[in-house]
């Protein structure tokens, strides 16, 4: 899977995907969405209108999914973040598995979920990761038997690895900036 991602990276910074000027504009709005056409022209050392031409493109062609903020969580309430790694008790179908995502997308949307990232995957004995943050210890086992109890899907296997986001000892909190700087480097070195 790494070699697959190794790969695609490579194809998008090489330029068959993405021209040198729009990977460098997301990788501006990935360090601070919050500056301007204007100022992102200014960067850039291109036209505004170029700026907002480009970004018109990526948001329709969805290489910019939206614009938010990264905030910090400890301070509007929340204690911890889980790391939550699922195994299916079966493999679902396409169909079953298109149903189920979107019976889960509508059960969240109503209970207002904590989850900040749901994604299929490989590793850890798991094919699924759900990243979540929660108001205390008691809301965190309040969502873990939401989960075993959905009727969409049968959960086997859980595991959980939490996050005290009140620790002082973090080394890297949330942020694109590293990534942000990653796909510039990585671009000059091809």
């Amino acid at each position: 899977m790494q070699q697959i991602f190794k790969s695609t990276l490579r194809t998008i910074i090489k330029g068959d995907i993405l021209k040198d000027i729009e990977l460098k504009l997301l990788s501006e709005l990935m360090k601070n969405s919050r500056r301007s056409d204007r100022q992102l022209a200014k960067v850039l050392r291109i036209s505004q209108p170029t700026v907002s031409r480009i970004l018109k493109r990526l948001e329709k062609e969805g290489f910019i999914r939206g614009f938010t903020i990264i905030p910090d969580f400890s301070k509007i309430g929340f204690q911890i973040m889980a790391f939550t790694f699922a195994r299916l008790k079966k493999p679902l179908s396409p169909e079953e598995l298109q149903e189920a995502r979107k019976g889960v997308r509508e059960i969240l949307n109503k209970e207002k979920s904590p989850a900040i990232l749901g994604m299929s995957g490989e590793g850890l004995d798991a094919d699924r990761v759900l990243v979540t943050l929660h108001e205390d210890y008691a809301a965190y086992l309040s969502f873990q038997r939401f989960i075993k109890e959905q009727p969409l899907i049968e959960v086997g296997a859980i595991h959980t690895f939490l996050v005290d986001l009140n620790d002082k000892s973090h080394f890297l909190p949330p942020s694109f900036t590293g990534l942000a700087g990653h796909i510039i480097r990585e671009k000059e070195r091809l």
